[in-house]
């Protein structure tokens, strides 16, 4: 798992791109990604919230992503991915407000951890999938079959 010194070395080197990079995001084992909008999640329901920062990961680091617990302890659920190696862009993350509140999302504020941890060795090739490069908040680009 990488340090905060080491996050910050590599952003620093550009061998791990997160932008806009904010050094009081940094912690001790992870950085902690902001909401890219304003965003209300009633209860019992669910939304698409992306990240303000826009991520690239080099072939030999993976990324996992964990809900602040503030959020956590007022209802949100998140539904998470691991970031692959490879993988360009903003995160887009899946969010259901299991609360009898509505809970308030702020631009800019901090919503996520990201936990990064160095593989064995590099990956023999880098994320290519539909979400590639992604900006903003993407929908599911799942193709669905007929009927369904």
């Amino acid at each position: 798992m990488l340090s905060d010194v080491e996050i910050k070395r590599r952003v620093e080197e550009r061998s791990l791109v997160i932008e806009p990079f904010e050094p009081w995001c940094l912690n001790p084992a992870g950085y902690d990604a902001r909401s890219i909008i304003d965003l209300e999640v009633k209860p019992l329901s669910y939304e698409l919230i992306a990240t303000l920062e826009r991520f690239e990961l080099p072939l030999d680091i993976v990324g996992f992503i964990y809900l602040r617990s503030s959020l956590a302890r007022e209802g949100l659920i998140g539904s998470f991915a691991v970031i692959d190696p490879g993988f360009k862009g903003n995160l887009t993350l899946a969010v259901f407000n299991a609360s009898k509140s509505t809970i308030q999302v702020k631009q800019g504020e901090r919503i996520v951890q990201v936990v990064f941890h160095e593989l064995t060795g590099r990956a023999s090739k880098g994320y290519a999938g539909k979400y590639q490069d992604s900006v903003g908040i993407v929908p599911s680009k799942r193709v669905k079959s007929e009927g369904a």
